[in-house]
């Protein structure tokens, strides 16, 4: 099995304030090894709270698929890292990360097969 190892997010991802978007998805089967995700509350002025969601193939995001709730403070950046990365393994699978308050940018790093 080969990896290509790096950045699983092409650019920075701008997470609107009261919203969440998809950030990584498997693609054909290909396993997906999530080790990090870098986030930064843009806003000079609000605390934001950052969300992250591993959702299952067919599966919504919900309080029951939030691995991570995390407060991030005005210009504060938070480095999120398992102690193992996080697995998706079927066609479908995908990390979402959700923000209130203030807008967030996220960059994700880890592994997929090539």
């Amino acid at each position: 099995m080969a990896l290509a190892n790096g950045r699983l997010t092409d650019n920075v991802i701008n997470i609107s304030a009261g919203s969440t978007s998809d950030v990584v998805t498997v693609a054909s089967d290909k396993n997906v090894y999530v080790k990090s995700i870098i986030a930064h509350n843009v806003s000079t002025a609000t605390t934001a709270r950052g969300h992250v969601y591993y959702v299952p193939n067919g599966d919504s995001v919900a309080d029951t698929t939030r691995l991570f709730d995390v407060s991030i403070n005005p210009q504060e950046t938070v480095y999120i890292e398992p102690i193992y990365p996080i697995v998706l393994t079927t066609t479908g699978d995908k990390i979402s990360i959700g923000s209130t308050d203030a807008d967030l940018n996220v960059f994700i790093v880890g592994d997929k097969e090539a």
